[in-house]
């Protein structure tokens, strides 16, 4: 039992280290989106809002997306100088391991925004379904 001790906390540490790098798998007040229903809002004409680094965004994304880099411009002014509080907005980023997006969604929300979208699987998802890029 001694033994399994050290093992066991090993486990448990990296387990815990593992699951605090993912995004939340939900958001509070938003909905949680796949690609499939994703592609769907982008085909209704919902507001995409990427808050990927500038590289990120250089290097490709969803096509009309709204850029609001998460740690430089993204505020309730800059959210709300390009969509209304009433507005369908998607907010995405780079996936799991991104958690700008769920901090999007969770801002959007607490500012009032009342049809948020939480695209969690984000622009690796979208790409790997074949929609459209550029």
């Amino acid at each position: 039992m001694k033994k399994l001790l050290p093992l066991l906390t090993l486990l448990l540490t990296f387990y815990s280290s593992y699951t605090m790098a993912l995004s939340a798998e939900s958001i509070d007040g938003a909905t949680t989106v796949n690609a499939s229903e994703a592609k769907k809002l982008f085909d209704s004409g919902a507001a995409f809002i990427d808050t990927r680094r500038n590289s990120d965004w250089d290097a490709g994304r969803i096509p009309d997306a709204i850029h609001l880099e998460l740690k430089t411009n993204f505020t309730e002014a800059s959210l709300s100088s390009e969509v209304g509080k009433a507005d369908t907005i998607v907010c995405y980023c780079n996936g799991h391991k991104c958690k700008r997006a769920a901090t999007c969604s969770k801002q959007a929300v607490g500012w009032g925004f009342t049809k948020v979208h939480y695209f969690r699987d984000g622009f690796p998802a979208w790409k790997a379904a074949g929609h459209p890029v550029e």
